[in-house]
């Protein structure tokens, strides 16, 4: 019997131009995004975004890091849809500190070098559960003696009517929600990152199904 290909509508640009449409007024996001600057290393000198949309997250990144003063950052952004590429392209065109890679994060990552902080929003929830764990470690190998890996994240909930009110208050129902999402529980993923090897290991921030993973590579 040949298994069923997991569902990814990643690649339809209608897709992707709804999302971009409605991120800005995802609930609590703004949130989110405030406790993931808090871990990203003031010395920090090269960030990698993977799953980078418009580039939104990386651009909140880096103006923090211009606030303090440390504005000479390199940056690689990737993604594999191809409304967000043009997206993130626009985004910092002109910027060559900022490099954007097409890839699709079902495959191995290529070699990008090491860095400092590696983030993501909303993006590995889209992976199968074993590939995300793959993804991991992989990040890990990426990360220089102190960097951090920081995942804003959509997690699972723990029972079927907590999802339901997760997705009442953003305007979906479980026949509307996206069939993409792969949804993991917080604990099962804090608990690859420590068996990979991360180190100060948390649910830095959490809002029903929106949660900020954070570890550090020692």
């Amino acid at each position: 019997m040949t298994a069923t290909k997991p569902v990814n509508l990643w690649t339809s640009n209608d897709h992707a131009r709804e999302y971009l449409e409605r991120a800005d007024s995802i609930s609590h996001r703004g949130e989110g995004e405030s406790a993931l600057l808090e871990f990203i290393p003031a010395d920090t000198r090269r960030i990698l975004d993977l799953g980078t949309g418009d580039g939104r997250l990386l651009a909140l990144v880096r103006q923090e890091l211009v606030r303090r003063e440390h504005p000479d950052t390199e940056a690689v952004a990737v993604d594999f849809s191809p409304a967000m590429l043009d997206a993130v392209r626009k985004r910092f065109a002109g910027e060559s500190s900022v490099s954007v890679v097409a890839r699709n994060m079902d495959e191995p990552l290529p070699a990008l070098g090491k860095f400092d902080a590696v983030i993501s929003s909303f993006a590995i929830h889209h992976l199968v559960h074993e590939r995300k764990r793959a993804l991991y470690a992989e990040i890990y190998g990426l990360l220089n003696p102190g960097g951090v890996f920081c995942n804003l994240e959509h997690v699972a909930s723990p029972t079927p009517h907590l999802h339901e009110e997760f997705l009442k208050r953003i305007g979906f129902t479980v026949e509307t929600e996206d069939p993409s999402n792969k949804l993991l529980d917080v604990e099962t993923q804090l608990g690859w990152l420590r068996e990979i090897g991360f180190v100060d290991v948390d649910c830095a921030w959490k809002w029903r199904e929106l949660a900020l993973l954070v570890g550090r590579r020692p």
